[in-house]
């Protein structure tokens, strides 16, 4: 049975786990444990990392650092959590942590030398005792909006990860988790300017991300070394197999890059599978007693970056190879040209490109210690025993195909004394013989078939693969024409039957003569074009024609433009001089597939629709291509590479899809010849997919069991006000998203209103335009749903009584009243909570009362959602607190300046120990806003968080409290930091 954290008991359970893996922890008994860090440490609360530890660290761990020194050092590297571009500054950020910062020191000559001071020890020996390592709940930072992540962890005083929880006593998951990490980083970045990664997580669910991560990249982490393994409690597994000291400094120091994207640049931090690979690796070549390892990883694991971080890690780890030379190698030029691409865009140097026979030869002549990326065909003509480096490591991507054409035996002449490990997602075991290809037998030492294995099965579980669903196509009828067969066939039909002729087909003509012929290529396009236009097009997906010949391809690419145009289809194959005609009308070159494939990767552009012979089956990733209509023959790791195709997760893509018209999955046990359980989740028949629907239907309706499933106000009414609350708000999130992603598969489909499903649908998807509403505040939440969900409501539901019903409503005296109109105390609770956070969040950083009232509505929903309070209640309470906020807004007034007085004065009256008498506090607010508006230069962009500024604010208010009314007993830095704030926050709203 899995257990899991009692309610409320996220953060504390958490906490418990990290102590038990060698974390110093605060905040296990539910206070707030940063407050014990704050005050050891003299921490100011507006600095995100803890001066004074870090100090200490630093003198311990670098000899060249001292008393005398510390500070200045601490004073360069303060300015490097200055960057307007959060990627930019975690880049260079990580770089300090993980090499060390120069500094310059003064030696015994009187001069300067330059040296490396670290961060973090990173000695695998000592490091446990020689850095410090402390885990803290509720860690505040006022920085224009302030953030107040559940728990972070911090080594040698620096945050390097942060977390935010969520339980099941709220109505939140880890989705809502990510979301508030993703709000984190843009209201205070400077919090994750030396990150590394982020932890959101649920009650059930554990996902981590590193910093700047959209929400597709945050993962799972379901492998753990025996030490931490707990099939029970799979969270509590992830947080210490991920987040104990040793794996999360070996992450910091070996496992991270920094890749230039086109939209933007990305930090990209391991998979686990990657992470237990690459481990697996440095192991074997440490230990040396075997020097070959096959890594079977299923398609779209992420193999090269596998490959990389390995690479990375045997050049700059000396404790598991001296001075190795590292071979990638690739067996086409395709793949070739895009390792290269990503060689280029990663912060990785040494590297190089064998650009030729001649070049790989003098590079392993050389035997210098880098990465070469090479391909196997270069081996060709490689002399033998040349090796000049005894410590050569090879890898081998798509190493089913490494033994092809007898180059396997060409490398391992050339480079003899190595060791050789395989990556590949489709192993090959053709046979028994010595001289059947067996990926196992070539890679693996005796009586091990692989060093690590990620399997599909594993993949779809994580969401980083799709299930592919297929559907039969292969039995079309149609008419034999004598005219369609090509000449030499023509004899031998003269004066047969309809089924002689048929007979003869089957006997004697192939699959790729079947598939040119016109009267079966017509019928083929027309199910082609119908299927596409009902159930891909309409999400904006694309689709992939696989035919068996360039011929065929050809014929496809006509018949298709016909239909849907010149631009929407392309078609790709390789080309010569001497081509008919009918296959010269599709020629391209390198340079325009290039181009071609990439406009297919791109929603918005055109082709929505490739028809290829031999071309994109491996290697290709493209997300957006939902559908392959096969009319190949393909078999065993072909087969498999063609399905992966269709498996890359995109936002609101359920399933990849193979539409078959060769019969290749009638019989799938024949067409794969794997273990059971990469048959059974390679691809599943599509009835599988209906059923999936019709099962999750039937779990998202149990929600509303009682309700009358109807338009009626009342209906709707009761249907919100019954999610409005745990658990059935978790549930119905979660239900309906997966529930739309799946009908939006399914649909058009017969069935769906046959059997009532649609109807039930129709009245789901009205429940969710007003869940949206009343609980985002979006005016028009239809408009984000999907294109067949959307298509439902605008033609079956009346969207504008919805709105009616459920009006978004703005904080305001009018609100109060407007909300008074509704008869259900859950959706009034719902409205008031919704409006209150909405507009509470960007005024808690300009107003000590705001922070306050922003902390009661937190406390006041938990309880109603955690069923400790009714819904009459909350809503007596939630419109309590509104009406104290319209009340501070109204005292705070309009202008900046008022704002900004009102909230000093507010703050001396009410946040100090002693009591302030409040025309004092005004008299004291009022100068400190008029020295701020004469003494700091708000003239430019930036201006709230330049340092110069910083200094100046400070000064203005130690002259006003301390000199001005005589009162230097009251400062300390977290008053200071609060007027600073309070000004900052007001004149830049």
């Amino acid at each position: 049975m899995v257990s899991v954290p009692n309610e409320g008991g996220v953060e504390r359970s958490l906490l418990a786990w990290l102590d038990a893996v060698g974390w110093e922890v605060h905040g296990q008994d539910g206070s707030r444990g940063a407050n014990v860090l704050d005050a050891k440490y003299d921490r100011r609360s507006n600095e995100v990392i803890y001066w004074n530890l870090l100090k200490e660290q630093i003198i311990e761990i670098n000899d060249e650092i001292n008393e005398d020194n510390a500070d200045r050092f601490l004073n360069s590297l303060r300015r490097e959590l200055d960057y307007e571009n959060l990627l930019e500054g975690n880049q260079n950020f990580h770089k300090l942590l993980s090499k060390g910062k120069s500094f310059g020191v003064e030696n015994a000559r009187g001069g300067n030398d330059t040296i490396y001071v670290d961060l973090i020890d990173f000695d695998p020996d000592d490091f446990l005792e020689s850095n410090r390592f402390h885990a803290v709940n509720q860690f505040s930072v006022p920085r224009g909006a302030t953030i107040r992540p559940d728990v972070t962890l911090f080594v040698n005083g620096i945050p390097l990860i942060t977390m935010e929880l969520k339980s099941l006593t709220q109505d939140n998951d880890y989705y809502d988790a990510i979301s508030d990490l993703q709000q984190y980083e843009e209201d205070v970045p400077r919090m994750f300017i030396p990150g590394l990664f982020n932890v959101a997580a649920d009650t059930m669910e554990f996902r981590y991300g590193s910093v700047g991560a959209p929400d597709e990249f945050y993962e799972l982490w379901n492998e753990a070394p025996e030490q931490y393994a707990d099939e029970d409690n799979p969270m509590k597994q992830a947080v210490q197999a991920l987040c104990n000291p040793a794996t999360l400094v070996d992450v910091l120091k070996n496992f991270v890059f920094f890749e230039k994207r086109p939209g933007g640049d990305a930090k990209i931090i391991p998979r686990y599978t990657q992470y237990y690979a690459v481990n697996r690796i440095l192991d074997r070549v440490r230990e040396g007693v075997h020097d070959r390892g096959l890594i079977w990883h299923t398609q779209g694991s992420g193999k090269s970056f596998t490959m990389l971080y390995a690479a990375e890690n045997l050049l700059s780890r000396s404790e598991v190879a001296r001075n190795p030379q590292v071979f990638i190698i690739v067996d086409t030029d395709k793949l070739n040209s895009q390792m290269r691409d990503q060689l280029s865009n990663l912060s990785l140097a040494q590297w190089t490109e064998a650009k030729s026979i001649d070049h790989l030869q003098e590079l392993i002549e050389e035997g210098s210690s880098q990465l070469v990326l090479t391909t196997i065909q270069k081996f060709q003509d490689v002399e033998p025993d040349t090796q000049g480096n005894d410590e050569v490591i090879v890898m081998s991507d798509e190493a089913h195909r490494f033994m092809e054409a007898d180059l396997g035996s060409r490398l391992d002449a050339a480079l003899p004394n190595s060791s050789h490990f395989g990556f590949t997602g489709t192993p090959v075991r053709e046979g028994e013989r010595e001289k059947d290809r067996n990926t196992f037998t070539e890679f693996s030492p005796e009586g091990e078939d692989y060093l690590h294995r990620y399997s599909v099965k594993q993949g779809i579980e994580d969401g980083l693969i799709l299930p592919v669903y297929f559907t039969l196509r292969h039995e079309m009828e149609w008419k034999v024409s004598e005219d369609a067969l090509d000449e030499k066939f023509e004899h031998e039909f003269r004066g047969m039957t309809t089924e002689e002729k048929r007979e003869f087909i089957s006997k004697n003509v192939t699959s790729r003569t079947m598939a040119e012929l016109e009267p079966r290529v017509d019928r083929a396009v027309e199910e082609i074009d119908a299927h596409y236009q009902e159930k891909v097009a309409p999400n904006g997906w694309k689709g992939m024609v696989v035919t068996p010949s360039r011929r065929s391809a050809a014929m496809y690419g006509e018949r298709l433009r016909e239909r849907r145009g010149e631009d929407a289809v392309e078609v790709l194959y390789t080309s010569t001089n001497d081509d008919p005609e009918l296959i010269r009308k599709f020629h391209t070159d390198p340079e325009e597939r290039d181009s071609i494939v990439e406009s297919f990767k791109e929603p918005d552009e055109d082709p929505s629709l490739l028809v290829v012979h031999n071309m994109l089956l491996t290697g290709f990733d493209a997300p957006i291509l939902k559908t392959m209509y096969l009319d190949r023959n393909l078999k065993d790791h072909n087969l498999l590479q063609a399905i992966a195709r269709t498996n890359r997760p995109a936002d609101g893509k359920q399933n990849g899809e193979i539409v078959d018209f060769q019969g290749v999955f009638e019989n799938i046990d024949e067409a794969l010849d794997y273990d059971a359980e990469t048959k059974a989740y390679a691809a599943r028949d599509e009835e599988e997919l209906f059923d999936d629907l019709v099962d999750q239907l039937e779990t998202v309706m149990d929600i509303f069991d009682g309700i009358p499933k109807d338009d009626s106000q009342e209906a709707t009414n009761a249907a919100v006000s019954r999610i409005s609350k745990h658990p059935e708000r978790r549930e119905f999130k979660q239900g309906f998203r997966r529930l739309q992603n799946l009908y939006e598969s399914v649909a058009p489909d017969g069935r769906l209103i046959k059997e009532g499903i649609q109807d039930q649908y129709k009245w789901l998807s009205r429940i969710q335009v007003a869940f949206e509403r009343t609980t985002s505040g979006k005016e028009a939440p239809e408009d984000d749903m999907r294109e067949k969900t959307r298509q439902i409501i605008n033609e079956n539901v009346d969207v504008g009584e919805i709105r009616d019903d459920f009006p978004t409503y703005k904080l305001g005296e009018e609100f109060l009243e407007d909300v008074e109109g509704l008869d259900n105390p859950g959706v009034k609770a719902s409205q008031i909570a919704h409006a209150t956070q909405d507009h509470l969040h960007p005024k808690t950083g300009q107003n000590p009362r705001y922070q306050r009232l922003s902390e009661r509505v937190t406390e006041i929903v938990e309880r109603w959602q955690g069923g400790d309070v009714s819904d009459p209640e909350a809503v007596e309470a939630l419109k309590s607190v509104e009406e104290e906020v319209i009340e501070v807004e109204e005292e705070a007034g309009d202008d900046a300046d008022e704002r900004a007085k009102y909230a000093i004065e507010n703050h001396l009256t009410e946040e100090l120990d002693e009591e302030f008498e409040r025309g004092k506090a005004a008299d004291i607010a009022d100068s400190i806003v008029d020295q701020f508006e004469d003494r700091v230069d708000r003239a430019y962009s930036g201006w709230e968080t330049n340092k110069a500024t910083e200094q100046d604010v400070e000064e203005l208010i130690l002259d006003v409290i301390a000199l001005e009314y005589n009162r230097p007993d009251l400062i300390d830095d977290p008053l200071v930091d609060a007027i600073r704030n309070y000004l900052v926050n007001n004149y830049n709203a």
